[in-house]
């Protein structure tokens, strides 16, 4: 499984996009609380005293300061765990935000996935301690896949609001009026409408990507459900933690590679507008969310 799947490794592989990008340790180190007070101390004890020798001892201090604190390891590994406290606490606000903007019937959905992840961890807990390695490693992969799950759900949200905005049949009608008519046209004229020809049917192939893509990530949401629903039933009897692990390994390259497609439609929306990346508001969407069928389908 690549490193980068689940949660942990997501917010570890930022922090070290932040490391290698130059992270400025001078700055760190400077703002630092301690070394703030030390300087507010200094400066007002030499308000206080009316002398500047305050301030001359505590720049002399400084300088030692700067020059040795921003290259010491254990400073540096301290400035790691700022960036990755950051990073955890900007991931979490993302998943608040995705489980915000689900349908009813979707939340509901995700809680009992969270439930059946709880008992999954609950059951394997029982095991020995030389098993914890393999259910250390599934439980990050059931961390990455109810992030993966809420990130497909949110996807399909947002298609399914974008298919019913979107008009095919009019943009049919209007690629057949404007080839129609472009022989009687003045030449400027011709060229410019070709171009918009171009366009219109640009979009009709990507409506015709998004219908289908829909459909994927649709299937693709269910898988996440019933394999969990598995695990949780193998967990009962207490299966081979590193055989569920494997299964686990399984799905994530296929959410991987739907997750793939997400990021291709997303740019095509960040292309197309804003218009059509705003997902429809909780409840709005109604039986036309194809997500909404699976809650049916189990409980009719």
């Amino acid at each position: 499984m690549p490193d980068d799947f689940n949660y942990k490794s997501q917010i570890t592989q930022k922090v070290d996009e932040i490391e290698t990008g130059n992270v400025n340790y001078l700055k760190e180190a400077f703002k630092w609380q301690y070394n703030v007070i030390g300087l507010a101390g200094a400066a007002a004890f030499a308000l206080v005293s009316g002398t500047a020798l305050p301030i001359i001892l505590a720049a002399g201090a400084e300088m030692m300061y700067m020059a040795l604190v921003p290259q010491s390891s254990a400073f540096r590994r301290l400035v790691r765990s700022w960036k990755y406290e950051e990073e955890k606490k900007a991931h979490d606000l993302r998943v608040r935000q995705m489980q915000m903007q689900l349908t009813p019937m979707v939340r509901d959905r995700y809680v009992k996935l969270q439930q059946i992840c709880q008992m999954i961890r609950g059951n394997y807990a029982r095991l020995s301690s030389t098993s914890q390695i393999f259910v250390d490693q599934m439980s990050d992969r059931l961390d990455g896949l109810m992030t993966s799950f809420l990130r497909l759900a949110n996807a399909g949200i947002t298609y399914t609001e974008y298919i019913q905005r979107a008009n095919p049949r009019q943009i049919d009608r209007e690629v057949e009026t404007l080839e129609k008519d472009l022989s009687r046209q003045p030449a400027k004229v011709q060229e410019i409408n070709r171009k918009r020809v171009e366009i219109l049917r640009k979009r009709q192939e990507r409506f015709r990507k998004i219908v289908d893509d829909l459909q994927v990530i649709n299937v693709q949401v269910e898988a996440i459900e019933d394999v969990l629903e598995l695990i949780r039933d193998q967990s009962v009897t207490l299966s081979d933690p590193q055989m569920v692990s494997e299964k686990l390994d399984g799905l994530i390259a296929d959410v991987e590679s739907t997750e793939a497609t997400v990021r291709e439609i997303e740019d095509f929306f960040a292309i197309a507008g804003s218009d059509t990346m705003s997902p429809m508001a909780s409840g709005s969407s109604g039986s036309l969310n194809p997500f909404d069928h699976r809650d049916r389908t189990r409980n009719g």
